[in-house]
Parts: structure tokens; C-alpha cells; sequence
């Protein structure tokens, strides 16, 4: 199961895995160098691993300081997908992240290492 054992600015730790930029997690895979249309603007092709794998949570992770923005039709298409969206930083997202994939949740973290 991977979980995370650190998160700093623009550094994340993933079960002694080190990556210096944005990450999709999920309990039993990374998908390294996550890479959006828009940069600080979420958009739903970026979730396009996330739609393939169905999680019944995302947790996404807008940066350090909380810069990424998720508009609302981000939202609400993931809903009507069926895939409950956390939003919050990503610090905090790590610590959701870890404590939903210990409880064995069906869950997906995508991250936002900077800003």
C-alpha cells in the first residue's frame, strides 16, 4: 500500500519512492510528473487516469498554499461520476490521503507539490 512519508515544498515522499513534482497516488500505484492543461487551473482531462481507475474518493491537493484552483463543473462532474472530491491543501490532503488508504478506502490523491 503506498503511503506518504512526507510532504515538504515541491518534494514528496511515497513509500521510499522520492518525487520532486505534481503526483496522482492511489493505494497501489503513483503516476509520477502529473501534469495539467492549465497549471494552478484543475481541468477534468487532467483526472483522466482517476476516471479510468473509478476511486469512490479523490483528494486533491492544491499546493503548499493552496494556489490551485478547482472550478465548480471540476466538482461537479466528478460527482455525477460517482467519485467524492476533497478538496484542501496539500498538506492536508496528505494526511487525509493516508489516513483513507489505512482504513482501505477506495481512494486517489492527486497533488500539487508547489504554490
Amino acid at each position: 500500500m503506498n503511503i506518504i512519508e512526507k510532504y515538504d515544498f515541491g518534494l514528496i515522499i511515497i513509500s521510499g519512492r522520492i518525487f520532486h513534482r505534481d503526483v496522482i497516488v492511489f493505494p497501489d500505484e503513483i503516476h509520477a510528473n502529473w501534469w495539467r492543461k492549465e497549471g494552478h487551473k484543475l481541468c477534468i482531462e487532467d483526472l483522466e487516469i482517476v476516471l479510468k481507475k473509478r476511486p469512490n474518493i479523490l483528494i486533491i491537493g492544491t499546493g503548499y498554499s493552496g494556489v490551485m484552483r478547482v472550478p465548480e463543473e471540476v466538482k461537479e462532474f466528478l460527482k455525477k461520476q460517482g467519485i467524492e472530491v476533497i478538496i484542501e491543501n496539500t498538506q492536508k490532503a496528505v494526511e487525509t490521503y493516508n489516513k483513507l488508504a489505512r482504513e482501505n478506502k477506495n481512494v486517489a490523491a492527486a497533488l500539487h507539490l508547489t504554490c
